[in-house]
């Protein structure tokens, strides 16, 4: 047998290096690059074979490790799931830095490969630099805190424990069902160990993603159901994006009539101007979507894992009757609300039930409804984006507005927390499937920079735009730097409302009067009610390098936002909204208990509400 001798650390470059997906005779790399920041842990191991690589794994400097497992999932996610990168990092906190990153993966079901140092296998000294010492479990290390969030973790011991391990982490990383955060810790001595590797470790290998067809049964007592229902409604989660199931969602929406809402992952499922297309479904969701839910007599899942937002914290289908289909690929999902669950591909499970339902249309009364329901909707989202004048100073839903009307139909947008997914989520027509770019599974503030990285790695002919607020961009702007170094073309609008808007509000209405949510300085009293701060962060993002425009009225922003567009080099449109322009109000409830005893009169109103609402919950069984 031939061999080469390499260090763990090399051959693990070079397997990674021939790693391919290949799905509907589309074939494309695994793992497109790494991420990667060193230390001891890593810089002598992963480090010197990135080096010696020679190119055959492209590296990208980051400067904050959980942001380059963000970079990795919004790349992942724009790729359909069918590439991500790898990140490295030294053990200590560069290892426990990833853990949010892998949370957020693992949550959304999109793959990344963390590859973090780890103590010495051999032991030489005891404890070393940053070891944590558990008594009573000496094989413990801090990236022990990345196993709940791993859908497969492994820490290698000895060099050939590495080939079984790595074909694992392929493995999973290529499964619908099991994908997510996969972690290979690796001790720092073994890293730089060498052995002499079987060729055939380094042979190109095609991890072919299939499609799972469903039973002939499941299809059948679904179609049943959909036949008796009179009121159904499909719910498109995202799913329907991983699988690339936008036109057969949109082949059965239009042969049956159903209508069709979607979850925040599942946003541009259709088109926002189709006729069964009802837009966001849930706590934000839109009017029609929501009075559709409410009375509907079936819902069909798509795709979804059926979040609290997007069943009004199980409030939403109020109808005594309803029932369940549920389409997904995970037996978990499909299993949930009692359904009757369609385990399968999306793709290939809607065009199945298109088939087995041809001639089955739902009535035309129904059809007239929520047509004219998503009518009126499209004229709230009128008023409210456009309702400003040029001279005055945009409302968040305004300067959404703007972005409609600035942006291309391929361009992406990019949010993940704060109050402007709701708005996102309600206002947003999306003309395209990878257009709206929402991280809700764990809404992680400073996801927005970094992702939008990997969205123009992941496909540079698209124009990126992360949405920020002033709280989530100061908690990791960090990698607007790696941008400018490498020259990746994203366009940042900064949105300053001094605050943690999001959240001031929901303090408000669950009696927290918003407490601790405001930048600003103490009053006299020692609240933060007095001036804000005087933090100029449009100053701030030129320190970074990038080009900073700055808009304060409705037309000043149209203009920036072209221009930035229109720029060849990292842009930033900085723009102060009014805060006296209120949001659109909840469609739907949202679980948040409130304190059962209070002294204040806030909390005590607010508790009352709660329980009032809390009442319409119910279990699907």
């Amino acid at each position: 047998m031939s061999t080469r001798r390499l260090t763990v650390a090399q051959a693990l470059v070079r397997f990674l290096a021939n790693q391919h997906t290949e799905r509907d005779g589309e074939r494309q790399r695994l793992i497109a690059g790494c991420w990667g920041i060193f230390g001891h842990g890593n810089v002598a191991g992963i480090g010197q074979a990135l080096l010696e690589s020679e190119g055959e794994m492209p590296y990208l400097q980051g400067r904050n490790e959980q942001a380059m497992v963000h970079a990795a999932v919004g790349f992942a996610r724009q790729r359909n799931r069918m590439s991500t990168y790898a990140c490295t990092t030294s053990i200590g906190p560069g290892a426990t830095n990833l853990v949010t990153g892998a949370a957020l993966a693992t949550i959304n079901h999109l793959p990344v490969l963390l590859l973090p140092g780890d103590i010495f296998a051999t032991r030489p000294a005891d404890p070393v630099l940053q070891q944590l010492e558990v008594p009573h479990a000496r094989d413990v290390s801090v990236n022990d805190c990345l196993r709940p969030v791993s859908r497969y973790f492994d820490r290698i011991w000895r060099p050939e424990a590495l080939m079984p391990s790595a074909l694992d982490a392929m493995r999973v990383l290529t499964d619908p069902v099991e994908t997510g955060a996969v972690t290979l810790a690796l001790p720092q001595d073994v890293q730089a160990e060498a052995y002499d590797w079987p060729e055939e470790f380094f042979t190109e290998r095609v991890w072919r993603v299939h499609r799972p067809a469903p039973d002939a049964q499941s299809i059948a007592e679904a179609a049943d159901k959909i036949r008796a229902a009179k009121r159904p409604l499909i719910i498109a989660g995202g799913g329907v994006h991983h699988s690339g199931a936008e036109e057969a969602l949109k082949s059965f929406a239009e042969s049956t009539g159903i209508p069709v809402s979607e979850t925040q992952a599942g946003r541009g499922s259709l088109r926002f101007d189709h006729p069964c297309e009802l837009g966001s479904i849930g706590h934000t969701g839109t009017a029609v979507s929501d009075d559709i839910a409410r009375a509907a007599d079936l819902i069909i899942g798509v795709g979804t894992r059926y979040s609290d937002f997007t069943t009004a914290s199980r409030t939403l289908f109020a109808n005594p009757d309803v029932a369940f289909v549920n389409i997904n690929v995970t037996s978990l999902d499909a299993h949930k609300q009692a359904a009757t669950p369609v385990i399968g591909d999306a793709r290939v499970t809607l065009e199945q039930l298109t088939s087995a339902l041809d001639g089955h249309r739902v009535s035309e009364d129904y059809v007239r409804e929520y047509r004219a329901g998503a009518q009126r909707w499209a004229q709230v989202i009128d008023r409210v984006t456009r309702s400003a004048t040029g001279t005055e100073r945009p409302g968040q839903a305004e300067v959404l507005g703007a972005l409609d009307e600035v942006l291309g139909e391929r361009d992406v947008v990019i949010n993940a927390a704060g109050s402007m997914p709701e708005d996102l989520n309600k206002l947003w027509r999306a003309k395209e499937p990878r257009q709206y770019h929402v991280e809700y599974g764990f809404s992680c503030m400073g996801y927005e920079i970094p992702a939008a990285i990997g969205a123009r790695l992941a496909d540079p002919s698209r124009e990126v735009f992360a949405l920020v607020g002033d709280g989530t961009y100061l908690m990791m702007p960090t990698e607007l730097v790696t941008a400018v170094q490498e020259g990746i073309k994203i366009n940042v609008v900064l949105v300053q409302n001094h605050g943690y808007a999001s959240i001031g509000g929901l303090s408000e209405k669950v009696g927290g009067e918003r407490f601790g949510t405001a930048y600003r300085y103490r009053d006299t009293e020692g609240k933060f009610t007095g001036e804000p701060l005087p933090v100029d962060l449009a100053a701030n993002l030129e320190s970074f390098g990038m080009d900073v425009l700055r808009a304060s009225t409705v037309d000043e922003l149209r203009n920036a936002l072209s221009a930035a567009r229109a720029s060849e080099r990292p842009t930033a449109v900085y723009v102060e909204t009014d805060p006296a322009k209120a949001q659109l109000p909840p469609e739907a409830w949202w679980d948040v208990p409130v304190a059962e005893v209070s002294t204040r009169e806030s909390t005590q109103l607010a508790r009352k509400r709660y329980e009032d609402q809390a009442r319409a919950q119910r279990h699907h069984l």
